[in-house]
């Protein structure tokens, strides 16, 4: 059966605590992405680590990934300044890596098998100028498939919207000559549907899926939205992860629009129907007589 699991990215704005991950459990997910920002989980600060690991013991709940940081904080709602590894500002793009490194160090602490990781900016934020550089990123994910090496973590190369990360350039990028070790993607449903469509991603990544995010939007704004309250054809999307051999989590990336509670309640709904789906399609063929 697919193991769903559930990004704390629905908590971004708060300060993660015991709290939430209860919260989390009591609606029936055991395994989470823990997503690596200072002011809502502090990877850098190892008490928090060790308190965040008994907190997820008591919770009966799994770690499965980590979000490497994409900025320096959130703040009364407001994101602060954006970490790109694919600067070609070296300063910017060391920095980025430094606060990656950070969260791999804190990820291989908490168990975690897989670290989710951006290349460069998505459209829709502020790009400053010589950033989402090729070859700026071309360096960082060498570095980066070498600091994951022989920590017991993979890593996820995120879809998102921006030329770097279209899943033909991801795939290029795997398939190319730069030895990526065991380097894989994340396919992130709503980025792709934002791109060539969700199901199309999933058949142009073929046996490059590690995990995913699971959320919808109009295909035109990344809004997060839990599934079936977008455009995304998730019957389709998938028919087309079953039909590449996908077995890994669903994990739902939603965003607290007002109500997190609320969010996650839905969320719970969206998880039944894209069983259902899954249920069907391993169902056996009945042939007739």
């Amino acid at each position: 059966m697919t193991r769903f699991g559930l990004s704390t990215h629905l908590f971004h704005h708060e300060r993660l605590d015991q709290r939430h991950l209860e919260t989390i459990r009591r609606h029936g997910f055991d395994l989470v992405e823990l997503f690596a920002t200072r002011t809502h989980f502090d990877y850098r600060d190892r008490a928090r680590i060790a308190e965040m690991r008994g907190w997820l013991s008591a919770a009966g709940i799994e770690a499965g990934s980590m979000h490497a940081p994409i900025t320096d904080g959130i703040r009364a709602g407001v994101w602060g300044r954006s970490y790109s590894n694919a600067s070609s500002d070296s300063a910017s793009r060391q920095e980025a890596l430094n606060e990656t490194r950070a969260a791999i160090d804190a990820a291989a602490a908490l168990g975690c098998r897989t670290v989710v990781v951006h290349l460069g900016v998505p459209r829709g934020q502020q790009t400053p100028p010589g950033d989402n550089d090729a070859g700026a990123m071309k360096k960082s994910v060498e570095a980066l498939a070498g600091m994951t090496a022989g920590t017991g973590l993979r890593l996820a190369l995120e879809v998102i919207p921006n030329d770097l990360s279209t899943p033909t350039a991801l795939t290029d990028l795997l398939e190319g000559e730069i030895d990526l070790g065991d380097a894989a993607i994340c396919l992130d449903f709503g980025h792709a549907h934002m791109l060539s469509g969700a199901p199309e991603a999933a058949e142009a990544l073929s046996g490059h899926i590690l995990t995913t995010h699971v959320h919808d939007n109009d295909a035109t704004d990344d809004i997060h939205l839990v599934p079936f309250e977008g455009t995304i054809d998730w019957t389709a999307t998938l028919t087309a992860m079953w039909k590449v051999g996908y077995a890994g989590a669903l994990v739902f990336e939603v965003a607290d629009h007002g109500d997190a509670r609320a969010v996650l309640q839905r969320t719970v709904g969206a998880r039944t129907r894209l069983r259902a789906i899954l249920d069907d399609l391993a169902a056996p063929i009945a042939f007739g007589e």
